[in-house]
């Protein structure tokens, strides 16, 4: 199965889209199927940093655990999976327009358990309901986004 891809770009630097993402506990401002998320380990930023994610998905919720394997400052923040449900994930930032704008791409591969209908489950699951969800995600993010810039293109996409 290939990532899940979705994008959006905002009409902010990828600096001040960053001050948006670092702190991962703050992820539930834009992520709509995050209920809470708590660190449980190592750092509070940067790669090691662990977490817990209450995500509610529908009628399913479920302690997302991740830890950060990625961190580039401002253009990508990966994350593995390593809960119920499983994969790796990435935050990728690309300057656009000599860097007064930013292409925000969130790309997941993930891997469900049985009790989840295993890969015919991420698989239906992520090309519908997921990137559904992610979109409306990136939608909220870039309301953050543009309450503290110019504003954001609401330019979206996904695969």
């Amino acid at each position: 199965m290939r990532p899940l891809r979705v994008t959006v770009d905002l009409a902010a630097s990828p600096a001040a889209v960053w001050e948006q993402i670092r702190d991962v506990r703050r992820h539930v401002d834009w992520m709509a199927d995050a209920e809470s998320i708590e660190l449980t380990g190592g750092p509070t930023a940067g790669v090691g940093t662990t977490m817990r994610c209450r995500t509610r998905v529908g009628p399913i919720t479920l302690d997302d655990e991740m830890e950060i394997t990625e961190w580039d400052e401002p253009r990508v923040m990966g994350v593995r999976h390593v809960g119920a449900v499983t994969g790796e994930g990435r935050f990728t930032l690309t300057p656009l327009d000599g860097g007064t704008r930013t292409r925000f791409e969130w790309s997941e591969q993930l891997h469900f358990p049985w009790w989840l209908g295993g890969r015919v489950g991420a698989v239906v699951a992520a090309r519908t309901v997921l990137a559904a969800i992610w979109r409306r995600n990136l939608r909220r993010l870039a309301t953050l986004v543009a309450a503290g810039q110019a504003g954001a293109t609401g330019s979206l996409s996904g695969s």
